[in-house]
């Protein structure tokens, strides 16, 4: 076995990109080899310096890749972050703290830059808490019986004067961009999507062999406006006696206000021969089950912790945010080696807008830099925690003050993987 010194870990070159990309594809259990087509529409995510692997013997055995992001945080203003994604390790190097190097190099160098927080979507709940990463939004999965729903069978188009229309991938390259900025601009927990992201997406950019062309749908509003926009499949499978079993499965769907999102799934419920929708990742708070007039017809299918934040500025990440109330409360954040530690006044003016200096007052809450961002994006509660043993109160009531402050009205929500 090569020892943990002799494996060397380091930003990739071009030059080895395709060795980096087979240890990815054999870390996710996909087919390593990939085509030079494939291959090199996957090198326009490459950026010099962020993509690390670890080199056994001149083997690429280990990845990790970050890239550049904005991330939407309560009250609608954005904060730079450190996007972590392609993390394996191969099976045959497992457990001489590969990871543990790559993740140590890649926050350093956010934490250099400037970065305020770093996230990642877990594949595997267990691995990133150790790094100072918490869960800081869920996401949820509905399964829609259509034939339960009690839809009317007769629906034509929406009611409010809008109309529903089919529409090509040049189109949604055209219109979805400014309307996922207006979503986002909204939506606590969203992150940003570039031009490749519209390109992947509608397969201008096919960085998989097996991408199925979609269907595309836009909701315009009386006035004109595009509001709303999805992307959908479907199967073809047929029962006995010609009966038709179809299963339309939403690859995402975006409503800037609740005409739209009603309109473009009341539309997926009327498609002849479908009786079964697949969601789709979504807020765990979303309004959809309750635009049926059988919310049980929508049954939850997946429900899981979704997008992770690793606070790497304390002050920054506070005050970016705005508060539901006025008030003050002392944190005392354990990041054992991390950027983060310390102890924090927060205080919250009654216009939403908040302040955070370091402090050496008594503390009102004692918790880990991970719990702080479990709570950071108003998802999580501080009672909740502390009842977990996650969370220590210094002064009593402080966990419910932090509620108070911290929590929202509407839960925050990622739309996407990466």
């Amino acid at each position: 076995m090569t020892s943990r010194a002799d494996i060397d870990v380091r930003p990739i070159d071009e030059t080895e990109f395709a060795d980096w990309q087979r240890a990815l594809n054999t870390g996710f259990l996909r087919e390593p080899t990939l085509s030079q087509e494939i291959l090199d529409a996957r090198r326009a995510q490459f950026t010099p310096g962020r993509s690390l692997g670890a080199f056994d013997g001149g083997r690429c055995v280990a990845t990790f890749r970050s890239f550049a992001q904005e991330l939407t945080v309560v009250g609608g203003a954005t904060v730079a972050a450190d996007a972590v994604s392609n993390v394996t390790v191969t099976a045959t190097h497992r457990r001489r703290g590969l990871l543990t190097r790559m993740m140590t190099r890649d926050l350093a160098a956010a934490r250099e830059r400037g970065d305020v927080v770093a996230t990642l979507i877990a594949a595997e709940y267990p691995i990133y808490g150790r790094y100072g990463f918490g869960p800081a939004t869920s996401t949820t999965e509905w399964t829609i019986d259509v034939p339960r729903a009690g839809l009317d069978p007769r629906w034509a188009g929406p009611e409010d004067g809008g109309r529903v229309d089919l529409v090509d991938a040049e189109d949604v390259r055209k219109l979805g961009p400014d309307l996922h900025e207006r979503l986002r601009r909204a939506q606590p927990g969203a992150v940003g999507r570039d031009e490749l992201w519209w390109r992947i997406t509608t397969g201008a950019v096919r960085f998989h062999p097996t991408f199925q062309e979609p269907y595309y749908v836009v909701y315009r509003s009386a006035g004109g406006e595009v509001e709303g926009m999805a992307a959908y499949t479907a199967d073809d499978n047929w029962g006995d006696g010609k009966q038709p079993l179809n299963t339309a499965r939403v690859k995402w769907l975006i409503g800037v206000t609740p005409a739209a999102e009603r309109a473009l799934w009341r539309y997926l419920c009327s498609i002849d021969w479908v009786v079964r929708v697949k969601t789709g990742w979504r807020a765990p708070d979303d309004l959809l089950p309750h635009f049926l007039p059988d919310p049980r017809a929508a049954a939850v299918t997946t429900h899981a912790d979704w997008l992770w934040v690793r606070i790497l500025d304390v002050v920054r990440a506070l005050e970016a945010r705005t508060y539901q109330v006025a008030g003050s409360l002392v944190l005392e954040v354990a990041d054992a080696g991390g950027p983060a530690g310390g102890r924090y006044r927060l205080e919250a003016a009654a216009d939403g807008a908040g302040s955070c200096a370091r402090t050496a007052e008594d503390a009102d809450l004692v918790l880990d830099v991970a719990d702080l961002a479990t709570l950071w994006l108003g998802d999580e509660s501080a009672v909740r925690l502390a009842a977990l043993g996650r969370v220590r109160e210094e002064r009593a009531g402080a966990a419910r003050q932090a509620d108070a402050l911290l929590r929202t009205s509407r839960r925050p929500w990622c739309p996407d993987l990466f």
